[in-house]
C-alpha cells in the first residue's frame, strides 16, 4: 500500500510510541500536522526551536520516555543545536526531526538550505538521512 511521506513519518512516530512532539510547524510539515491528532500525537507549539528541544529533554526526564522535537529547515534547525547538545550530555533520550531541501534540489540554493547533519554530529548517537529513491540517484556526500 502506497502512502505519502508524511503518512510514513506519522506512522513511524506512532510505531515508536511518540505521543507528544514539541516544535514549530511550517511549510515542511504542514500536511503531517493534519494527521498528527488523528494518529494520537499531540503537537505542543513553541515560538522558538531551542525551547522545543529543551521541552523534549524535560519531557524525557519526567515521563521516562523519549522526547521528540521538530523544527523548520535551515536556520530553524540550527536553533536546536544547544538544546540537543544539552540533552546528549544529560543522557536524555531525545529525537530531533529535521526537514531539509528535497534530495533532488540539494546544492541548488533552495529555500533555507543548510548542511544540517554536521551541526549535530558531535552530540548525537545516530543520524539518518532519507533520500529520494529515484533510480540512479545518489548523494556522494552522505
Amino acid at each position: 500500500m502506497k502512502m505519502t511521506p508524511s503518512e510514513a513519518f506519522v506512522e513511524t512516530m506512532v510505531a515508536n510510541e511518540a505521543t507528544d512532539m514539541f516544535g514549530i510547524m511550517g511549510s515542511a510539515f504542514i500536511d503531517a500536522m493534519d494527521i498528527f491528532a488523528p494518529a494520537g500525537i499531540r503537537l505542543i507549539p513553541v515560538v522558538h526551536e531551542q525551547g522545543a528541544a529543551h521541552m523534549a529533554d524535560g519531557f524525557s526526564h519526567v515521563s521516562g520516555r523519549h522526547g521528540v522535537t521538530i523544527g523548520q529547515n535551515g536556520p530553524g534547525i540550527s536553533n536546536c543545536v544547544t538544546a540537543i547538545a544539552a540533552a546528549y550530555w544529560a543522557h536524555s533520550p531525545v529525537v530531533i526531526v529535521t526537514p531539509e531541501t528535497g534530495t533532488m534540489g540539494q546544492g541548488l540554493g533552495g529555500f533555507q538550505e543548510a548542511n544540517q547533519l554536521p551541526m549535530f554530529q558531535e552530540f548525537t548517537k545516530y543520524q539518518g538521512h532519507v533520500c529520494n529513491p529515484a533510480p540512479g540517484w545518489a548523494n556522494p556526500g552522505l
